[in-house]
């Protein structure tokens, strides 16, 4: 049976989603303060919708964009979006990469601008 959306998440069914080991997750939390789902009795961990959005942030930075542990947290406490770099098996017309740049360009100043 599947959940509702927003619901609360076990650390098995998070763990599960993300496709990591929970001992993954536990180790997260203690490098991200910013991780820190409800433990209730017996220490059992429930991730809030924010928790497991952040969960999914850090694996993205951590597993697909490859930043270092040390890189993430700095990405996150800053608050930057970084920008993910797909690769160009075929390059993208010239619309198709002014729109992105000019995306990345408002990145920047918004970021130049805190």
């Amino acid at each position: 049976m599947e959940k509702a959306e927003g619901a609360f998440l076990t650390i098995s069914e998070l763990a599960t989603e993300l496709g990591l080991a929970q001992h993954i997750l536990r180790y997260w939390e203690t490098r991200f303060p910013q991780l820190r789902p409800l433990q209730r009795s017996g220490n059992r961990r429930y991730y809030r919708p924010a928790d497991v959005a952040l969960a999914r942030r850090i694996n993205q930075l951590l597993n697909v964009e490859g930043f270092t542990v040390k890189g993430a947290q700095k990405a996150l406490a800053d608050g930057i979006d970084v920008v993910v770099v797909e690769s160009l098996s075929t390059p993208p017309s010239e619309p198709d990469l002014l729109a992105r740049l000019e995306v990345i360009r408002g990145d920047l100043a918004r970021a130049l601008g805190r």
